[in-house]
């Protein structure tokens, strides 16, 4: 593991994408573990065309999103009965412990979203969730 010292600038150029607990690939770029972050983590997210996240909670970590392409249906709250449709240029907040699943509505192009938590350890927060467990 690195040392990262609290006074220096650490700089992240992501060169691998590696496979999240959502089942989505996701550039690492802010972390404990890439530059010494104890608050918060922030990653580059892509939904493959037609693609979905495996429906997950973040327990106790609050969620920002910037659309950078595409549409993306998020379906999300108990049994993912409710849904927003986000596009390019939106920010997108999501409390923590609110379960979510986002959905590409493109058949055709991946959706990119760079999305930042106050989770250092990012993946540590994320539990999958069943909708049909749900009342």
């Amino acid at each position: 593991m690195s040392t990262f010292s609290p006074t220096e600038i650490v700089t992240v150029r992501p060169t691998t994408t590696v496979m999240t607990r959502q089942q989505l690939p996701n550039s690492v770029g802010i972390s404990s573990a890439t530059a010494g972050s104890k608050h918060l983590s922030m990653n580059l997210v892509v939904i493959p065309p037609g693609g979905a996240a495996q429906p997950h909670v973040h327990h106790g970590y609050e969620t920002a999103i910037y659309m950078v392409s595409g549409r993306v249906e998020t379906r999300y709250g108990p049994g993912l009965r409710h849904s927003v449709i986000h596009e390019a240029g939106d920010f997108i907040f999501i409390p923590a412990d609110v379960p979510h699943q986002p959905v590409n509505l493109s058949a055709t192009e991946p959706a990119h979203a760079l999305v930042a938590r106050n989770d250092p350890n990012e993946q540590e927060s994320v539990v999958v969730y069943d909708p049909a467990a749900e009342p």
